[in-house]
This record gives C-alpha cells, structure tokens and sequence, in this order.
C-alpha cells in the first residue's frame, strides 16, 4: 500500500474524523483543515490547522506549506432545512470554499480528491432504490450546492485532470463498535440521536413528523449507513482513485429502509426506557422512502457494509450517547 500525505478538510466533524482514523490507522500522514465552527478537536489526535475553506489565501498558504498527495473535502453545511432559510451561506460554503480548495490545488497540482457529496442530489426519485445514473433533481438548497459541486469537479477534471471521486451519502449513523465517538451535532436534527436523547431525558418532546405517508406503518423509509462503513468506503475511493485514475461518484447505503417506528421501537428497546412519541405534521418535502442501491460500491470499489445493520447502528448509537449526553 501506498503511504500518502493527505490533508482531510473538515476532518474534525463526524464522518471525517471517522475517516480521518482509518487514514491514519493505516499509516497516512494527516493534515485537517477546519474552521471548528460544527468539528470537534476532541474527536481527531491529528494536527488541526484552522482556518477556513471561503478564505482563499488561507488554504493557499497551506498548500504553499505542504505538498499533499490527494484531498479528502468534508467541509460543508449540512441541514437542508436550514439551507432553505440561509441559501447564501450554503452556496458560500459549499461552492465558493469547494472553489478555493479547487483552485488552491491545482496551483499546486495536486490531482486528487475524495468529496463528501449526499443523496439529497437526487431529490424525489421516482423509483427504487436509487442508483447512480438516476436524475438528479435537488428539492433543497443544501442538495443543490453538492451537485452543483459536483459539477465544478467534472470541469476541473476536463480543463486540469484533477481526478475526484464523489460519495453521496444516505443516512449517515451510528458510533464505534465501543461507544467512545460518535455524532455530536449542534442543533441536532437526526432521529437516532433525538430518540437517544428522548431515552436519556435529555429532550422532552420526541416529535415523530407524520405518520400517514403511503409505507407498511406510515412513517417514512430511510436507508441507514454506519459511519464505521462511511470511513471504510472513503478509504477504498482513495485507492481506486490512484489505481485507475478516473473520476467516478457511488451511492453508499445499505439497499433497503427502515421506517421511523422501526428506528423508535428499536431505540426503546436497546435503551430499555419507553420515551412519549408525539405526532406533528409531515415535514415539507419529505419523500415517504429513499433507499439505495449499492451495488456499483460493492462492485467497483470491492465495499461491503459490515456494521449497518439497524441494531448495530442503534447499539453503538446508545453506547456513545449513553456515556457521553453531553457529546465531546
């Protein structure tokens, strides 16, 4: 195996750090770049440079410091809700500061780049599972900025030969199989952490949105994914990006879905506590399943998710909630 020098942006939030330890684990040097505005330095023991991405001579200068092999690019905002308020600060964020680390590497001519995108670029699909030649119709904001991300990169790779690999995530979840790190957003919006929180005390009204959609119990299907097998999937681009040296983008899932009551039941299960569920209108936008496909993963990039089965993810879920309530 290859040992790089790799500079990981946004390594300190949580699939990145996820990545960031399997990097290093294997003998990569590591350089994280991040504005620590969502991260949390706790989570790496790697060298943290802050700065931030919309800052052009900031990750300029960092590449005049170091000659990195390839980029792994988490930095971005995330919550589509709020993308819909403040659509300015995500096409900032997600395309200008994608723009300056483009930029910032080509300067350098560095040719390679692992870019964290998500499903939310499909919008509504019209059938399932989703795969990766399906069309791309964003119904937020945030979906909007990673596929027009994604765009610019085909562009790099056309005019520069920068050669990227994009990963759409759907739902990440989960922890390490001990419990010691795990999803510490502020707000946080997912329903795993919410109903962990529910178990704990910590959040006094778990609000389930909807519960009529056209599914078996009538609540929506979502596919979830360890953030253990996110990391494993990153780690498998970066190699075959070196070894075939094309540009390609992969769906990472599990399959199937599982609905809200599945992921409810299954939290008061492994918790043993029966937290009060509350009803509350659908929430605009939400589609009643998504799921993928992952077979083009599993095929090209030889990934298999071997922790995202429901009760591992809640399992570690509960552990890290559990003996850290209050996060990092």
């Amino acid at each position: 195996m290859l040992l790089m020098k790799l500079l990981v942006t946004g390594g300190t939030g949580y699939v990145g750090s996820f990545t960031v330890d399997l990097l290093a684990n294997q003998g990569h040097q590591i350089t994280i770049f991040d504005n620590l505005e969502y991260g949390h330095k706790q989570a790496v023991s790697y060298q943290v440079v802050k700065g931030d991405l919309k800052n052009r001579t900031e990750i300029e200068s960092l590449f005049k410091k170091h000659k990195f092999d390839a980029v792994f690019h988490f930095a971005s905002y995330i919550a589509p809700g709020e993308s819909m308020k403040l659509p300015g600060k995500y096409f900032q964020n997600n395309i200008l500061g994608g723009l300056n680390l483009l930029e910032a590497m080509v300067k350098s001519d560095v040719k390679k780049m692992i870019f964290s995108s998500t499903a939310a670029v499909y919008g509504h699909p019209k059938k399932l599972p989703i795969s990766e030649d399906d069309p791309k119709k964003p119904i937020n904001v945030y979906g909007e900025s990673k596929l027009n991300f994604e765009k610019i990169l085909a562009w790099y790779d056309k005019i520069y030969g920068v050669k990227s690999i994009s990963l759409r995530y759907f739902n990440a979840a989960g922890a390490s199989l001990d419990g010691h790190k795990g999803e510490d957003h502020n707000p946080e919006t997912h329903i795993i952490p919410q109903a962990c929180f529910a178990a704990l005390g910590k959040l006094k009204n778990f609000e389930l949105h909807g519960n009529n959609y056209p599914t078996k119990d009538g609540t929506c299907i979502r596919d979830y994914i360890n953030v253990i097998d996110l990391a494993d999937a990153h780690v498998k681009a970066l190699d075959y990006l070196f070894d075939k040296n094309q540009s390609d983008a992969f769906n990472l899932g599990t399959g199937y879905g599982h609905s809200n009551w599945e992921v409810i039941k299954m939290v008061k299960d492994i918790s043993g506590i029966d937290f009060q569920v509350r009803i509350t209108k659908p929430r605009p936008g939400d589609p009643a399943e998504l799921y993928t496909s992952n077979s083009k993963a599993k095929k090209t990039l030889g990934w298999n998710p071997l922790h995202s089965d429901l009760n591992t993810i809640i399992k570690t879920a509960w552990k890290w909630h559990k003996s850290h309530p209050d996060g990092f």
